[in-house]
């Protein structure tokens, strides 16, 4: 057993000269605590046999103990997977103009409720509401916390303990064990499924709407799910004019919150909000994180008389947004309006980037690196949007013994480089690697190799 007496006390090592810059970046409560947990780890070792380090070696774990304490585990990373819209990886990062007008909001005071004419108490839903009623056509709207949010306001507010209408085809999980029905139970509605889990007909729905007088009838997005084979559905318009028949309000749950026509980029047609109001939709819900490229939002759309019981309904204060998510909210929907989201909100212009642009991309990576090859592959959307759809990239791949050592090296640099395996090769997509951090991706991998 090592002899304990050589232990050092708190107070030698809190004199130490190696520990004076500890107390002025942590604090001396936190350097303390520190050194009483490195000191009871050591004295648990050492009455197992191992030996006491010295006093250096102590102030050096105490170091490493209080960094691990205060390093913060979300941290920005390089997306080099290729997946436009990683959930894992936080989905949509924003525009520069949208980072800076919630940097602005968060340092300063801001007229989140306040009225700046009357000189008045004012209300956070006029931030965005002019810009998403202009830009989509509808007569009023509502920013939550998220999509989930937004459509459980919305069944909670109009439908609860009353039936709800819904396709099976629709009835969907998706990412986190998120499932529809569960959420229309949550909100107190009564879920009422018409169909087959692969097809179902217009009369399906006259059927239900005539025998059940429901509050709602609801369109759900499919999300990651993708149904083929032998499948049918009316159209959309054809079931909000079926609803409409027997007044009935129509909410349409988007998802994905497109705003622009994915089909000019080569990939199929994902339904717009505009689209989704001209077929008569009472109310759309959608995200704000995923193809519109905001900040994380669930934004509802549609009917002024139903945007306001919503408005009013005490659950929209519990999932109502924040100044920071109305700000980058706002500074994003203003790119849709000058009509230069392609050029400035990063989803759009990975989507769109050409593939001649990613190539070149790539080959200078591999001059960069000087090893390596190009392959040609796919991109992917990912975020729920467009599932099975891909883009055509050019990938910077290396044939390495152990691709999964490299990639795991890579995780713990910083920033953080997330990259996949493919084909036993460590691949590299630049079409997700924003512009800013190439230089980044590329010294940590010279690093890398150097070492």
């Amino acid at each position: 057993m090592s002899d304990l007496r050589r232990l050092p006390s708190i107070e030698r090592l809190l004199q130490n000269a190696q520990a004076e810059p500890l107390l002025v970046e942590f604090g001396r409560p936190l350097t303390l605590e520190a050194a009483r947990t490195v000191l009871a780890e050591i004295r648990a070792a050492a009455q197992n046999g191992e030996t006491i380090p010295g006093d250096k070696e102590i102030l050096t774990r105490i170091h490493n103990w209080l960094y691990a304490i205060v390093n913060p585990s979300l941290q920005p990373v390089i997306n080099a997977t290729g997946v436009i819209l990683h959930t894992n990886l936080g989905r949509a990062p924003l525009s520069t103009e949208a980072a800076l007008a919630m940097q602005q909001a968060a340092v300063n005071y801001a007229s989140l409720e306040y009225n700046l004419e009357s000189g008045l108490r004012g209300s956070r839903e006029v931030h965005a509401e002019a810009l998403l009623t202009r830009l989509t056509g509808a007569e009023a709207a509502l920013v939550v916390n998220n999509n989930a949010a937004a459509v459980l306001l919305a069944l909670s507010a109009l439908a609860k303990r009353r039936a709800v209408i819904i396709s099976r085809t629709q009835l969907v999980e998706i990412g986190g064990g998120f499932r529809v029905p569960d959420v229309m139970k949550q909100s107190g509605a009564r879920l009422v499924e018409v169909g087959a889990t692969n097809r179902v007909h217009l009369s399906d729905y006259c059927n239900a709407i005539e025998e059940t007088s429901p509050a709602l009838v609801l369109h759900a997005h499919s999300s990651n799910f993708k149904l083929i084979g032998f499948t049918s559905e009316p159209t959309l318009a054809e079931v909000i004019d079926a609803a409409h028949q027997k007044a009935v309000p129509f909410l349409d749950d988007l998802g994905s919150g497109a705003l622009l026509d994915t089909a000019a980029f080569g990939l199929s047609h994902e339904p717009t909000v505009q689209e989704s109001l001209a077929a008569g939709a009472d109310l759309v819900c959608f995200s704000g994180d995923k193809l519109l490229g905001g900040p994380q939002a669930g934004i509802i759309v549609g009917k002024k008389a139903l945007v306001q019981k919503l408005k009013k309904h005490p659950l929209a204060r519990a999932v109502r947004a924040d100044k920071l998510c109305l700000a980058a909210l706002s500074a994003t929907l203003l790119h849709y309006l000058k009509d230069e989201a392609l050029e400035k909100i990063p989803v759009w212009q990975m989507i769109s980037e050409p593939v001649d642009s990613i190539r070149q991309r790539a080959e200078r990576w591999q001059k960069a690196i000087g090893r390596g090859q190009l392959v040609d592959g796919l991109s992917t959307v990912g975020g729920g949007s467009l599932p099975e759809e891909t883009l055509p990239t050019t990938i910077f791949v290396l044939d390495l013994p152990k691709p999964n050592e490299l990639l795991a090296r890579l995780r713990c640099g910083n920033p953080p480089v997330i990259a996949r395996i493919e084909n036993n090769r460590a691949a590299f997509d630049p079409r997700t690697v924003l512009p800013n951090q190439e230089e980044v991706l590329l010294a940590q991998l010279k690093n890398l190799f150097q070492g």
